[in-house]
């Protein structure tokens, strides 16, 4: 069986016109590749991507750093604030409600507690360190009141 020379002709030019329709659109693609906004080839469009890739990575890593810095500043800074208002004299009918104790406490439990006593002839006021929702000084009824609501305060935020 001989296939006819004029069909095996047609045949062949089929298979060209593909071939070079094909070939265009690879030429097409492979010009798009190589073409960049400022870029003359793909090596430079590479370097591009690199370089773009490598400030990305330090932006990311000063940026964990700076949030880092300050989650740790956050949390020495006062995060709750408790105040309870007392009468010191409830027998005797003096002072009133002036009296107040306020502590004003870091997440970390540190801080302070402020609590003043009122009467008619004077008004002292005291200020005692916490550490560790916690006191070396000791603590009046109405102090360790506000610093156990700054700490319950705290847990429920978290």
């Amino acid at each position: 069986m001989q296939i006819d020379p004029i069909l095996l002709t047609y045949i062949l030019l089929g298979i060209i016109v593909i071939l070079i329709g094909w070939i265009i659109r690879l030429e097409v693609r492979i010009n798009r590749l190589l073409i960049g906004k400022d870029s003359r080839s793909l090596e430079d469009s590479i370097v591009h991507a690199k370089k773009d890739i490598e400030s990305l990575h330090t932006f990311k890593k000063d940026s964990l750093n700076y949030f880092n810095d300050v989650e740790n500043r956050l949390a020495r800074s006062i995060q709750s604030v408790e105040t309870i208002r007392f009468n010191p004299f409830k027998g005797i009918g003096e002072g009133g409600n002036q009296s107040f104790a306020t502590s004003f406490i870091s997440e970390n439990g540190d801080g302070v507690v402020v609590s003043s006593l009122y009467s008619r002839e004077r008004v002292s006021v005291f200020s005692k360190p916490i550490k560790n929702f916690q006191s070396t000084f000791d603590l009046t009824e109405e102090e360790l009141s506000v610093v156990s609501k700054s700490q319950i305060t705290l847990k429920n935020r978290s």
